[in-house]
C-alpha cells in the first residue's frame, strides 16, 4: 500500500502516515530502512498491519521526498492564489465607490 506521511517526530522516532485508503497507520523508526529518516508529506509505501494499539505501518520505503513533490501536489500553488487573491479582496475595500 502506499500513503503520505502526516508527521514524523524524528526526535521521539515515530509518526502517522495517511494511507490512500482513507486510514491513518503509526509508524515507528524501526519499520525503516537503517539511516532512513520521513519527514511531513513523503510518499512512502508500507505493509498494513494490526497493532496492539490500532493500525501500524511496517516494511517502510521512501518512494519520493517532499522537498521533490511539486507545488501542485503538496498545495504550495493554491496557498499561493489564495493570498493574491486577499491582497486583491483588501485593495477592493480600501478604495469604495462614490456615489453622487
Amino acid at each position: 500500500m502506499e500513503g503520505t506521511v502526516k508527521f514524523f517526530n524524528r526526535q521521539k522516532g515515530f509518526g502517522f502516515i495517511s494511507g490512500d485508503d482513507g486510514k491513518d497507520y503509526f509508524v515507528h523508526f524501526t519499520a525503516l530502512p537503517q539511516g532512513v529518516t520521513l519527514r511531513d508529506n513523503d510518499r512512502v509505501s508500507f505493509e498494513p498491519a494490526e497493532g496492539d494499539r490500532g493500525l501500524k505501518a511496517e516494511s517502510v520505503k521512501l518512494l519520493e521526498k517532499a522537498s521533490e513533490r511539486s507545488d501542485q501536489d503538496t498545495g504550495g500553488e493554491v496557498q499561493e492564489s489564495a493570498e493574491e487573491e486577499s491582497e486583491q479582496d483588501e485593495d477592493f475595500e480600501e478604495e469604495p465607490a462614490e456615489e453622487e
